[in-house]
């Protein structure tokens, strides 16, 4: 059907279906190019209102880079939560600044994948509590964390991020799950 025509009553009705629908999430209008609208009043046809368009959404993660997350089995996610399983290796980012946090990180999974470990510990300091007044630095090191994982070069690497036992940090720690090397 496309490239027909509505008659008067189908354009009526639309407008009035149009007016009633009501966006689910705010979002900007997009701009309708004015030689659009002239070219609609030439042919008698009412312009149309404005058309919002949805927010953009996140850039995609590459296809190679596996989102952290979900891909733990329940025995593992068992094991994590009762502290049953010992980090290989230890990254301490808790006092450094954000950058030099975020390269202490980049360098340390570098050689911990180069050694061929499998769960790291990762001190990033206790998260902000609930009464702290905003803004503060608190925390900034693990609100961070995630992002500049899935933003590394070793994304495709880290099978999950879980928080740590409390016999590991707690709060203030997670583990950093690594994934197995591909057999060539």
């Amino acid at each position: 059907m496309a490239g027909r025509r509505l008659d008067p009553g189908e354009a009526a009705l639309w407008a009035r279906v149009v007016a009633a629908v009501k966006p689910l999430h705010a979002a900007r209008p997009v701009p309708v190019a004015p030689p659009l609208f002239e070219k609609l009043e030439k042919h008698g046809a009412p312009a149309p209102k404005p058309v919002r368009a949805k927010a953009p959404a996140a850039a995609p993660v590459p296809a190679k880079a596996r989102t952290p997350g979900a891909t733990l089995d329940a025995s593992w996610d068992r094991r994590l939560s009762r502290g049953l399983v010992s980090p290989e290796s230890t990254i301490d980012l808790h006092g450094h600044t954000l950058h030099s946090a975020h390269l202490l990180l980049d360098q340390g999974l570098a050689r911990a994948i180069q050694r061929g470990d499998r769960v790291l510990l990762l001190v990033t300091g206790k998260p902000p509590r609930p009464e702290s007044e905003r803004p503060h630095a608190r925390g900034a090191i693990r609100a961070a964390v995630g992002d500049w994982i899935l933003a590394g070069r070793h994304a495709d690497r880290v099978a999950s991020i879980r928080p740590a036992h409390p016999r590991h940090g707690g709060q203030g720690a997670l583990y950093l799950i690594l994934r197995r090397p591909a057999a060539r």
